[in-house]
């Protein structure tokens, strides 16, 4: 093929690009103009897969970029201290973490102890739900506690609908029961494709914890 193909071959492919995304920029920005109203969301990130956590430490982050103060209390976390609360700790004056479990249920093996955990974490949140000067507030393995009935479902479901309005939450945890799905704004449900743990890669500082 000659230079002055290559370059006629070229430019239609280039048009039906723009043509393609000038479609697109149209269709996007249709649906932007019907999203006027401004509301606090409340954000669900469950399944099996790995990020949750980390996709709610990251809306955690964007939060304080935009000045926003934030509440963190993690659920069943605690026994053991991740690189997000090493690193949140030295903003107090922005973010107030709370880490208040005692560790994975497999490991506790105390069910009484960790439904008296769970009950005092949900407080601390009810305070953080309580306050409007807190622009988001992020449950971390909130849906583990609630799976496991430490919590009660309705109770949970009516202090976040009270909360202030715009007041923006995230829980995250597996098994997000479909209760709390039906509240929440925007649910992504995380699957496995690969784990570096299945082939016995142990738990990584600065990617697991």
């Amino acid at each position: 093929m000659s230079t002055t193909e290559n370059t006629a071959s070229d430019d239609g492919i280039n048009e039906r690009h723009r043509a393609r995304m000038a479609r697109k920029k149209a269709h996007i920005d249709e649906h932007i103009e019907q999203a006027q109203r401004t509301a606090g969301v409340i954000v669900v990130n469950t399944g099996n897969g790995k990020g949750k956590s980390s996709s709610g430490f990251g809306m955690v982050m964007r939060a304080m970029g935009h000045g926003m103060k934030v509440g963190v209390v993690q659920f069943i976390k605690g026994a053991m201290s991740t690189g997000e609360e090493q690193f949140l700790r030295r903003f107090p004056d922005e973010v107030s973490f709370h880490a208040m479990g005692e560790g994975y249920t497999w490991e506790t093996q105390d069910r009484a102890r960790d439904i008296e955990k769970a009950q005092a974490a949900w407080e601390q949140g009810k305070r953080f739900l309580n306050d409007p000067s807190i622009g988001l507030v992020l449950f971390d393995e909130l849906n583990i506690a609630l799976k496991y009935h430490y919590l009660d479902l309705q109770q949970v479901i009516d202090d976040l609908l009270s909360r202030p309005q715009m007041q923006h939450v995230v829980i995250t945890g597996r098994g997000a029961p479909p209760e709390l799905i039906g509240i929440a704004d925007t649910v992504t449900d995380m699957q496995v494709v690969k784990h570096a743990y299945k082939n016995g890669i142990v738990a990584q500082a600065g990617v697991e914890w």
